[in-house]
């Protein structure tokens, strides 16, 4: 597990140099074809391992609700937010996965609602939610990358 939360965390800090690296505009335009936009990819994958690992394990979430309701699955971007937005959701890349490498080395995680997600993959225990949200995060790293080439021109 411990490589885990070390590859996640790396992939963490390559966002937030994504989000330094960025203008406002360009982390919030939504390009023609594109359903999203880099900003809500980023702020999704923070606010999905939270429901992952967190919520899905009966234990209270360490973000807002608001930043879940706004960029949970299923939602849309409208190719706006606030600055305060953007700080909090930087703020706190770093800082969940840490959190949940402290609190899985605790044991805080210790029940876990069976989760069938809509890759058709059936998390049982926290260790399979780290596993996926990994991949989960990948998955939202190649839209990323890809919304950066075309943003970059």
């Amino acid at each position: 597990m411990r490589n885990l939360f070390k590859i996640t965390l790396q992939n963490r800090r390559n966002l937030h140099g994504i989000l330094d690296d960025l203008s406002r505009d360009k982390l919030l335009k939504i390009p023609e074809g594109y359903r999203n936009n880099i900003w809500w990819n980023i702020a999704h994958i923070v606010v999905t391992q939270q429901l992952l690992l967190y919520k899905l394990s009966g234990l209270q979430v360490r973000i807002p609700d608001e930043l879940i309701n706004e960029y949970r699955k299923g939602t849309v971007p409208d190719g706006t937010a606030p600055d305060e937005e953007i700080k909090m959701v930087s703020g706190y890349l770093v800082p969940t996965i840490e959190w949940a490498q402290e609190d899985y080395n605790a044991g805080l995680f210790e029940n876990y609602n069976e989760y069938t997600t809509s890759a058709k993959v059936t998390l049982k225990n926290i260790e399979d939610a780290i596993a996926f949200n990994l991949f989960h995060e990948g998955l939202h790293l190649g839209a990323i990358v890809s919304l950066k080439k075309i943003l970059m021109g």
